[in-house]
Order: C-alpha cells, then sequence, then structure tokens
C-alpha cells in the first residue's frame, strides 16, 4: 500500500474479510502498475484517501462468494472462474450527469478501486493477494480466447483508448496521430489500426516503447528525443499528403503536447485530450488560429464506464494475437517489489510494469 503522498510503498497484513450478502472475494492473479498510481505516489489525485491499496485494474479467480453472484450481465458465478471487474463503482443512476447527461464518468458518487477507497474501506485494491468484490460491482467472465496475461497487458490502457477513439469517431481511411507512447497511446495506436485507419503515426519516445507501437500497428513512428517540434510536423505534413491527421489523440499527460497536438490535425479535424489526468499545468493557444479558424473539434475524454471496459474484453477475443497485445508487457514483479515497479514506471524503464500478488 502506499502510506502517503511521497510514499513509502510497504506490505501491511489484514484479516481475511467477511464476505456480506451479494460480495465475493477474489484471489489476484495479475493487477498493473500504470501512470495513475505514479499519480497516487505524489499525491496528484485530490479524491485519494492515504493509505490505500492502489490497483485498480486486476484479473483473478473467484475464491468466495456469499449467496448468489452473477456477472454484469446475469450469468452466475462460480468458484474458480476467471474474471475482473469494472474498477468505477457506486455510480448512482439517479444524478443529473447519469440520466440526463449520460455521462457517468461525472457522477458524484462516482468512486474507483485502487484510487478513491482507502485502506479503512476494507481490501479495495489489486496490490493485494485478495480484493473485496463489493455488491453491485460489475463483474465479467473473461472469455475462454482471453488468457489472464492478455487481459492485463491492455489494463486500464485498453478501455481508456477505446473511449478515446470513439470520442475520436476514427473512421474507415482516417490518418491518425497517437501523441504518446505509453499504454493508452500504445493501445490507441492498436485501436486506430483495427477501426481501419488509413496511416497510424505515432510519436513519443523512448524508442523501446515507439518499437512495441510498430508491433501494435503503427505505420510510422516520430521520436520526440531525436526530432525538433518543427520536423515533427513537417513529418506529419509529409506522411498525410500535405494536410495534417484527421483525428489526434493526445495521451502524453504533458500540456505543451496539446498545442502541438493542435498544429498536428488538418482544418477540421479532430482533437482528443484524453492524457490530462492530472493538472501539470497550463499552455498558451491561440483561440483564432488554433481553434476557430482552424475549424477544429477539441474534445476532452475523461475515465470510462462499463461499456468501453466490456467492449475492449470483446476486442480482445476478437482479434487474437493480432496486434500483438503481450508486447507492451516488460516485466512481471512480486508484490514485494511493488516499489521497485512503481519507480521502474515512473521512470521509463518499462512500458507496463505487472504485480503477481500471490507469486
Amino acid at each position: 500500500m502506499i502510506e502517503a503522498p511521497g510514499g513509502p510503498v510497504r506490505i501491511r497484513e489484514f484479516p481475511e474479510p467477511e464476505l456480506e450478502p451479494g460480495a465475493a472475494l477474489l484471489r489476484t492473479q495479475y493487477t498493473e502498475v500504470c501512470g495513475t498510481d505514479v499519480h497516487l505516489l505524489h499525491g496528484r489525485l485530490d479524491a485519494a484517501p492515504y493509505p490505500l491499496i492502489p490497483g485498480h485494474i486486476n484479473v483473478g479467480t473467484i475464491e468466495a462468494t456469499a449467496g448468489d453472484v452473477t456477472d454484469a450481465l446475469g450469468g452466475p458465478l462460480s468458484e474458480g472462474d476467471l474474471v475482473t471487474f469494472l474498477d468505477v463503482h457506486e455510480t448512482c443512476n439517479a444524478c443529473w450527469q447519469c440520466l440526463v447527461a449520460k455521462s457517468t464518468t461525472r457522477c458524484p458518487s462516482r468512486r474507483v478501486y485502487g484510487i478513491t477507497y482507502g485502506v479503512e474501506d476494507g481490501l479495495l485494491g489489486g496490490w493485494s493477494e485478495r480484493i473485496y468484490l463489493k455488491p453491485g460491482v460489475r463483474i465479467v467472465r473473461l472469455p475462454e480466447s482471453v488468457t489472464a496475461e492478455r487481459f492485463i497487458a491492455g489494463g486500464c490502457a485498453l478501455p481508456t483508448a477505446l473511449h478515446a477513439i470513439q470520442r475520436g469517431d476514427v473512421r474507415l481511411g482516417d490518418n491518425v496521430v497517437v501523441q504518446g507512447s505509453g499504454p493508452v497511446g500504445l493501445m490507441a495506436t492498436a485501436l486506430a489500426r483495427l477501426a481501419g485507419a488509413n496511416r497510424v503515426i505515432l510519436v513519443g519516445a523512448p524508442q523501446r516503447r515507439l518499437e512495441v507501437g510498430e508491433r501494435l500497428g503503427a505505420d510510422a513512428t516520430i521520436d520526440i528525443t531525436a526530432t525538433p517540434i518543427e520536423e515533427r510536423r513537417e513529418r506529419v505534413l509529409e506522411l498525410t499528403s500535405g494536410h495534417g491527421a484527421d483525428v489526434t489523440i493526445e495521451a502524453t499527460g504533458a500540456p505543451e503536447a496539446v498545442p502541438e497536438g493542435m498544429h498536428l490535425t488538418r482544418d477540421g479535424g479532430v482533437y482528443v485530450v484524453v492524457g490530462q489526468y492530472t493538472d501539470a499545468g497550463e499552455v498558451a493557444v491561440s483561440p483564432h488560429h488554433d481553434i476557430n479558424r482552424k475549424h477544429l473539434d477539441v474534445r476532452g475524454c475523461w475515465g470510462i464506464d462499463f461499456s468501453h471496459f466490456y467492449r475492449s474484453i470483446e476486442v480482445l477475443a476478437r482479434h487474437g494475437d493480432t496486434p500483438e497485445w503481450e508486447s507492451v508487457i516488460s516485466g512481471f514483479y512480486p508484490l514485494d517489489d511493488a516499489a521497485q515497479a512503481l519507480a521502474d514506471v515512473e521512470n521509463l524503464r518499462v512500458v507496463k510494469a505487472v504485480l503477481k500478488p500471490n507469486a
């Protein structure tokens, strides 16, 4: 668990939880270490209560249930089933955001496993040998064709990227630029290819991440450490017949990427901002030149709902070994090495780190 903003990360023992009716206990097989966990370490998420157990996307087997417990679509669950679950919990389906705006990711009652629950709430994070699945948690049984390794390769990045692809309305024949070669950018690259993009251009660093992007479907990559900003724009224009991208997806977390991404997008194109998950500062844009005169459609993209989560699993089941989903996993770590895994993610020594709590 993470004790407080700034750490430390340490192991703590908890008693076996008693299950309330409708609850289940999950034996964790894999949980991921992602950029959100780095933000948690540094106290960049206002809603996070410390100390907490990180790990918001997880996969494992049902170990126990209290009464009849079903999956999200009403199917029965049994001990030993390989399942995952939507980390987002307690959206109310009774407020204006849920009922009128149809935007459950902005529901004020929304809670998230591994992020907005503290240790006093129970075993509600994946960096744990067991996870308590509260009544009403939306559980999904993995299809036979989706292994636990393949699911965790997609992790939180795949449904987040799927949401961004939907927000961008990527269409057959589009030229797509993806800014950022972390897990979300890599999954957006794969999904843009599957959505029928004519050309997918991945802009990021370091080189090993760009190489993974090529395995996931990028037609061209641009290394930001080796290519100055003006040359990056010239390269994108060269690859798009002088027009720029039809759709650009920002998945960097760096504010300075936003004005650059606007300039990489064609007039009348779509710019999706999904990477600005925390407040990393402000940048200057010209509303006249960058938005109005370009007739640019700028769309924010926040979080996921069940549809994004469920459909991302369907994508994994349908498309099998292509793209090479597991190529994003750089290494598996025992729970005792969670602090090392977190440091490796923060310092870009890995593409994706996966914890095996019961190793």
